[in-house]
């Protein structure tokens, strides 16, 4: 699922642009962590809901076939718009801290 993947790839590399690179390469097994897991990338219910959009219910599928996937179960509160906003970016943000590792372990 791409759905705003750039915004959320934009975010990321605002964050690494603010880290020197001996910090990356000193965190780059927690990068993901740091970047999507620190603090949330929407906060109120009525952002989330209207970042959401359209795709709320894709959206809740692709979080619930992660979660089944992942760990047998699903975690996610889908009620909170919150929440499935934020753990869609922390799955898509996995993608996109695995490419950006990729690249410059290729460097």
């Amino acid at each position: 699922m791409d759905y705003k993947k750039q915004e959320i790839e934009d975010q990321f590399y605002d964050f690494i642009e603010e880290q020197d690179s001996e910090w990356i390469e000193e965190n780059k097994d927690d990068l993901h962590h740091h970047a999507f897991n620190t603090d949330y990338y929407i906060i109120g219910r009525y952002q989330a809901t209207k970042w959401l959009g359209e795709e709320v219910f894709n959206i809740i599928n692709f979080i619930k076939e992660y979660e089944m996937r992942n760990f047998g179960e699903v975690y996610t509160n889908y009620s909170e718009p919150e929440r499935v906003v934020n753990m869609y970016t922390y799955i898509i943000g996995n993608e996109i801290v695995c490419e950006y590792i990729n690249q410059l372990e290729a460097a």
